[in-house]
């Protein structure tokens, strides 16, 4: 066996060097690279190739509602007066107006009214509708919510209002307000919103208790900490997964209520373009007049599919424990 190396006193000097007092600040930090939860959060969601294809579909959906109908001006009864333009599929509107017109891609409806126009228009509502939805429901449900989930006095309140809440159907509480209130834009979304972060509130509730006595909570509580620091410092720093997680099964949700609502007629008014609208009034002739029903339907469905993949995939990449090399 081999004998240990003994070292000289001058031979263990050599392995140490005294930081100079200019050095001070500099020993004691530590080397390593910087780390950034988004940029880990990103990297690990564009490694899926499909996540890039399915982002560009959005974008250019996205763009060509948001852009569009300012040139692509929408009117259901410009060609009301002519009956010879209600119901022509796009062949007979290329024989109608002398060759290829994009206004009239997709044909005609039962007024005479431009299906794509229509269908561009009624894609901008649908999008606004779920963006401001999602937003004022997720702000307010997760504030709530976190206050729910860690006072208890709170918790006793709110939880029999939930309950009582809960117990009403929610399709059945937006009509009633809807028919209250009117049908126009902000009243409709005022109908979507009034309860719909209690259900999201209470969810986080549900994730806030389960965190709230952990060690370095209750060390804060200890402390003398605000109860709205340690919330904000302490327990929604945690859930940033599952929020991304909510809003991505939130956002497809209203954009369906508000196709489904207008559909059976208790959704938007007339004067606003709405999908839902568009489907309802092509589904009596869709074996007829096929062209009027399937375009919008497939754009609501591919609208609310990408937003659900996309919110999806998005919640995967959020997750911490995929962050791990």
């Amino acid at each position: 066996m081999d004998e240990k190396k003994i070292m000289t006193p001058e031979e263990e000097a050599s392995l140490f060097r005294f930081v100079e007092d200019s050095d001070a600040r500099a020993s004691e930090k530590i080397i390593a690279p910087r780390y950034s939860y988004w940029k880990s959060v990103f990297r690990v969601f564009f490694k899926k190739k499909i996540n890039i294809v399915i982002l560009v579909f959005l974008a250019f959906i996205i763009f060509v509602a948001a852009v569009m109908p300012n040139f692509w001006v929408y009117d259901p009864f410009e060609n009301v007066t002519d009956a010879s333009t209600f119901n022509l599929s796009p062949k007979a509107c290329i024989e109608k107006y002398g060759g290829f017109s994009m206004k009239y891609l997709f044909g005609t409806g039962s007024m005479g009214n431009s299906i794509l126009y229509g269908i561009v228009s009624s894609a901008k509502t649908s999008l606004v509708i779920a963006t401001i939805c999602a937003a004022i429901n997720m702000f307010i449900g997760i504030i709530v919510g976190a206050i729910w989930g860690y006072s208890k006095k709170v918790d006793k309140v709110l939880l029999v209002v939930y309950q009582i809440i809960a117990n009403v159907p929610s399709i059945l509480l937006i009509s009633v307000l809807v028919y209250v209130i009117g049908s126009g834009f902000w009243p409709f979304i005022f109908a979507l919103t009034v309860t719909g972060w209690l259900g999201i509130a209470f969810f986080f509730r549900t994730q806030v208790m389960i965190i709230r006595d952990r060690e370095y909570s209750l060390a804060s509580r200890c402390l003398g900490t605000p109860i709205l620091r340690v919330i904000s410092k302490n327990i929604l720093p945690f859930l940033t997964s599952v929020i991304v997680t909510l809003l991505a099964t939130e956002l497809p949700s209203y954009i369906n209520m508000e196709v489904f609502l207008s559909y059976i007629g208790v959704g938007l008014s007339a004067s606003v373009p709405s999908l839902g609208r568009m489907i309802q009034q092509a589904q009596t002739g869709f074996l007829t007049y096929p062209w009027e029903f399937w375009p919008p339907v497939s754009i609501a469905s591919a609208i609310t599919i990408i937003l659900y993949v996309l919110g999806q995939n998005l919640a995967d990449a959020s997750d911490p424990r995929t962050h791990m090399m």
